[in-house]
């Protein structure tokens, strides 16, 4: 009995879609994998209103035309993330920090939507490790952390100066 061979068919409009993801992929360095089964249209709309603020956004994708694009993109070692109901959060360069935790305050507090992994400066990630990179700083905070650092010397000189002043006039009087 021969076996039968199993071939993809190619068509037009699946070509179509498989490009337009990798033009839009395209233009995305850092990529969060999550499960959605079970949230509510408001749960999603939420998230996505959330998402836009920090210009990002969220897409529910075909998985297999999301492997061929992310391949196309040179994007490798995603085949995990992409298995069952999947969004991508597609976001870039310092909005990948706030869209991660745009993402976990969402998991968090819907109880549904369950983080995959991500795929951040052509590296995988897990969900966990997803998790860390999402609890790190972000760009503003670490500026204010800086400078908060550096005004603390410059404020313990001015105190002590001011304490000084102070001692002295309580000398002359």
């Amino acid at each position: 009995m021969a076996e039968l061979e199993h071939k993809t068919r190619i068509n037009e409009d699946k070509e179509k879609a498989v490009e337009q993801l990798r033009s839009e992929f395209s233009n995305y360095s850092g990529f969060f994998f999550a499960e959605y089964r079970g949230m509510t249209v408001e749960e999603i709309t939420e998230l996505r209103r959330q998402l836009r603020k920090n210009n990002s956004v969220c897409r529910v994708v075909k998985n297999r035309f999301a492997k061929i694009a992310l391949k196309e993109l040179n994007h490798e070692g995603l085949d995990a993330c992409l298995k069952g109901p999947t969004a991508m959060i597609l976001a870039n360069g310092e909005n990948e920090g706030p869209a991660a935790k745009a993402m976990f305050a969402c998991a968090k507090a819907s109880g549904k939507l369950v983080v995959k992994g991500s795929y951040i400066d052509g590296k995988v990630y897990d969900a966990a490790q997803t998790e860390a990179f999402s609890k790190l700083p972000t760009k503003p905070e670490l500026i204010s952390i800086l400078m908060g650092t550096m005004k603390a010397p410059v404020q313990k000189l001015a105190a002590t100066l001011l304490a000084y002043v102070e001692k002295l006039e309580g000398k002359e009087n």
